[in-house]
């Protein structure tokens, strides 16, 4: 069973301790990573990868100084590693070209607009470990403390009446 972990990335050093301090309920289960640029993410991805765990979630600021969180999101798209990971785009900026390229080049799972409601990082990162976990096809039960139970029990629905 791999270690699933949460990346979250933003350049504000507030903003990037309040989506950690959020997280914070899920980490006996998933580890959050924080990284400050797209520098700083592909070195914590990388670590996370060659540890052998995965990278199930990302919640990722789109102006940040150097590269964009948009071209990031779109690099993992386009790498093996990570295709899988649920990319959600966590920003005040982000333009309609900037979101339509996300949701086109990155498979955007999710777009949050700051500010964010208290209880939305938490129920949005649950359904996108749920995603994730069934995507890949990973054994949910070691993980269903934090998965979405209604959508775990549609896919599994789901799954049983194709096998019948």
């Amino acid at each position: 069973m791999p270690n699933l972990v949460i990346v979250c990335v933003e350049d504000e050093p507030d903003v990037l301790e309040a989506v950690v301090r959020e997280l914070e309920p899920l980490e006996d289960l998933f580890a959050v990573e924080a990284a400050e640029d797209a520098a700083d993410a592909r070195s914590v991805l990388h670590r996370v990868w060659d540890g052998g765990d995965e990278v199930g979630v990302i919640f990722c600021d789109h102006i940040m100084p150097g590269e964009s969180g948009v071209d990031l999101l779109v690099e993992m798209q386009n790498d093996d590693k990570w295709r899988h990971t649920r990319k959600i785009l966590l920003t005040g900026q982000a333009g309609l070209e900037a979101t339509v390229k996300a949701v086109n080049e990155a498979d955007l799972a999710h777009y949050i607009a700051k500010p964010w409601e208290p209880d939305e990082l938490v129920n949005i990162a649950k359904e996108q470990m749920t995603r994730y976990v069934i995507e890949r096809d990973l054994n949910p039960y070691p993980y269903l403390k934090y998965l979405d139970a209604e959508l775990l029990g549609d896919q599994l629905r789901r799954h049983a009446a194709s096998d019948g």
